[in-house]
């Protein structure tokens, strides 16, 4: 197939999320045809699943200038931008009208299983950049397909593959076994069965992110109204000044506010910190857990325990196209240095795009959080920046996929998160001169999972 036929193939987009629906809209905008295979039943079926947290930032951040444009003549208005929406009203109000107007340009129930060079494993040379991508899916009934594509966006996130709880990364002595007790993600507690599970119980919640803060907040919430509700909180690290996040210095001042109220909620007494705990067991105690640390220290008994630990990227389906990884991040490799977090905990990224994102393998583009693989912090509107710049370099306008058009906000947080496997470095560290980039214009989001630690 030469370079001309190619090019009338689609791009292919993997996930109907905020991201992957962005790319669909500037390539929509550029001319290109994209096809976005979701594997779930409906738009954002990720951000569904956390659609009782709320967002960082206003509804004025969080949506995609292309997609809103696409989305003006069917008489959408975006919601009140002053305001700041759940996952749920994300999803409803804006991913979901989007691929709306996308119509048949989105197929739910299609999950990747693979994607290849056509004609060429990972191993074979000849003529590979001149051939199309083949992209393997299922579909929710079973069916396997074959897709040709010009190009593939993967932005499938990295929801599906949380991080477990052991210290080493890889899971505790015992945690698959006490799987019923145990929670990855932020729990709904208006909802009265999650509610049930952990009134007047002890949990223990483990993690240092924004998602920690809000299961400490919920949770805190909860032992205002159900006595004997009570949280352990475990830190690898110790407690610094910046253990909460950048507080009133943060420039998106709710997620500043979050980790004031997780402070609150240690303060109030409805959760003991835990520092410089690995847990390398999990034990059960009767009914209960104990978390056991690599120093021998064991925790009291807990009830439940919520893991909030970070997540990770699915790369099984692309073990045949060549990809350029960072071998730590496992994010691109041009990328990872400036949002690895042993060196940045301060949430100025500098900006980026199609060179960042770029593979030996010409024509696959990782973008949102998938690309940034175990990096936390990802902002939405730099996710809306890299498919904004990746559908330029598609079109073939350089001049457009190189002129990056965003800056990020600073946190207020600033020190490596190495630095706080030391808790002296931890108290020490007063911020200064961390944070020297500008930042400025544009803000994004950070959805719970995807911010400080998850």
């Amino acid at each position: 197939m030469n370079a001309r036929t190619t090019d009338q193939l689609p791009v292919v987009v993997i996930g109907a999320g905020p991201i992957g629906l962005a790319a669909a809209a500037h390539l929509v905008e550029r001319g290109i045809e994209p096809l976005v295979l979701e594997a779930g039943p409906a738009a954002g079926s990720a951000v569904r699943d956390w659609s009782h947290v709320r967002l960082f930032s206003t509804w004025g951040e969080v949506v995609d200038p292309a997609a809103e444009k696409i989305l003006a003549p069917t008489g959408w208005v975006r919601p009140d931008g002053s305001a700041y929406p759940t996952g749920g009203d994300w999803a409803a109000q804006y991913l979901q009208p989007l691929a709306d107007v996308l119509g048949d340009r989105v197929r739910y129930g299609n999950t990747v299983t693979g994607v290849a060079r056509a004609g060429r494993d990972r191993i074979v040379d000849a003529d590979r950049d001149e051939q199309p991508f083949t992209v393997h899916i299922e579909t929710v009934d079973g069916r396997e397909e074959r897709l040709t594509a010009r190009a593939v966006i993967d932005a499938s996130g990295t929801w599906a593959i949380p991080s477990p709880m052991g210290a080493d990364g890889l899971p505790a002595l015992g945690e698959k076994r006490a799987v019923g007790q145990i929670s990855y993600r932020v729990p709904d507690l208006k909802d009265p069965a999650v509610r049930a599970r952990y009134a007047g119980k002890r949990t223990a919640v483990i993690g240092s992110g924004a998602s920690a803060f809000t299961a400490l907040a919920y949770l805190a919430d909860l032992a205002e109204d159900q006595p004997g509700t009570h949280t352990a909180w475990v830190l690898r690290r110790g407690i610094g000044a910046n253990t909460y996040g950048g507080g009133e210095a943060d420039q998106l001042p709710a997620r500043g506010a979050l980790g004031l109220r997780a402070k609150a909620a240690v303060e109030a007494g409805h959760a003991s910190a835990v520092t410089g705990f690995r847990t390398q067991a999990v034990e059960r105690d009767g009914d209960r857990l104990t978390l056991v640390a690599e120093d021998g220290r064991r925790l009291d008994p807990v009830d439940e325990i919520i893991v909030l630990t970070g997540f990770r990227p699915d790369l099984s389906f692309l073990s045949e196209v060549r990809l350029g990884l960072d071998e730590r991040l496992q994010a691109p490799t041009a990328l990872a240095p400036l949002i690895d977090p042993n060196v940045h905990s301060c949430g100025t990224v500098y900006p980026h795009g199609v060179n960042e994102l770029s593979h030996p393998e010409q024509g696959i583009y990782l973008v949102g959080m998938k690309s940034y693989g175990r990096a936390p912090t990802f902002l939405a509107m730099t996710g809306y920046e890299q498919v904004r710049s990746v559908a330029a370099a598609i079109a073939g306008d350089r001049e457009a996929a190189e002129r990056v058009e965003l800056t990020l906000p600073e946190t207020g947080v600033c020190g490596g998160a190495g630095l706080y496997d030391d808790p002296e470095a931890a108290q020490s560290n007063d911020g200064g001169g961390c944070c020297a980039a500008p930042a400025t214009l544009q803000i994004g989001i950070g959805a719970p999972t995807t911010s400080g630690g998850c």
